[in-house]
């Protein structure tokens, strides 16, 4: 008899979100524990009370997903609990914090597919803009197009000195390139839009990061992505179904939420099913959501 998949779920945040747990029930986990408020120093005791409960041969069948909302903080996570495993017992473990690891992985593939089909272009030397770039799906995103060899720039909706902080922990924490810029002001927001190829808007919900006066003068942009499925949109112009439809400036096509969230759901499930069936131990991230996230039709 095959024991059940048990997936145990921790967030330093007051309340496991919903989404999550529905996705890994639906993508095939027998149970899914939530643990909540957890701190740092406490990682290391769930997963060996996790791993220590149950044979090793168990252990793929055993799961810890991270949840939260910051990209750092959940990858130190990760690294507590691989810490903390003892072999033979182990376990796998995927982070996702707010749902962002996937998000952005299925943001940057559905981008590289438009450039690839309509411009013949990949991301490699590709000029890219990140909006919200201090968010965990900004972050992520810059990071995934930066090891694809884009030129990326974050843009600082309270000036450049956040961003560049975000830029020096990108370069330490994963060995890529980006540049904070300022883009506090109309006028810099759009200067910061004409130099691009690529905008992707990962701001929060319902804020309107571009209108049609940052864009209308943008010959050179590509492609227009953007997260945001609350009104009103992100970028003026950008619908949320839209991936690849012309938005008026220009040679750019749109990349809307739906369509990004579309991929992003596949991506998801497809993680916690192969957490599930693969037999082996797994550590997933959004590097691993991004080669899932490039193989999804769209």
């Amino acid at each position: 008899m095959t024991n059940p998949a048990i997936l145990h779920m921790i967030t330093p945040l007051k309340h496991m979100s919903p989404f999550d747990v529905n996705m890994a029930l639906d993508a095939g986990f027998n149970a899914c524990i939530p643990y909540t408020n957890v701190t740092m120093e406490e990682v290391r005791t769930l997963t060996q009370d996790a791993i220590f409960s149950r044979a090793p041969s168990d252990g793929p069948r055993t799961g810890l997903f991270i949840a939260g909302k910051n990209t750092i903080q959940a990858l130190d996570m990760v690294q507590q609990a691989k810490d903390a495993m003892v072999p033979p017992f182990q376990l796998s473990i995927f982070a996702d914090p707010a749902g962002s690891f996937t998000t952005a992985a299925a943001m940057v593939a559905c981008t590289k597919k438009l450039l690839e089909k309509r411009f013949n272009r990949g991301l490699s030397g590709v000029r890219v803009t990140v909006f919200g770039a201090t968010g965990v799906v900004g972050f992520c995103s810059a990071v995934i197009a930066a090891s694809e060899g884009a030129i990326v720039k974050l843009a600082g909706h309270d000036g450049a000195a956040r961003v560049s902080q975000a830029a020096d922990d990108m370069k330490a924490r994963f060995g890529v390139t980006t540049e904070g810029d300022d883009g506090s002001t109309e006028d810099l927001k759009t200067a910061l839009a004409e130099g691009s190829e690529v905008i992707l808007a990962c701001a929060a919900a319902g804020r309107r990061v571009l209108s049609a006066d940052n864009l209308r003068n943008c010959r050179n942009l590509l492609v227009a992505g953007d997260v945001n499925a609350v009104p009103p949109l992100g970028v003026e112009g950008v619908e949320l179904f839209d991936n690849g439809k012309p938005i008026g400036y220009g040679q750019a096509v749109g990349l809307g939420a739906l369509a990004i969230g579309n991929v992003k759901y596949q991506t998801q499930s497809g993680l916690f099913r192969k957490m599930i069936e693969s037999g082996e131990i797994l550590t997933l991230d959004f590097r691993d959501a991004y080669e899932l996230a490039k193989t999804i039709d769209t």
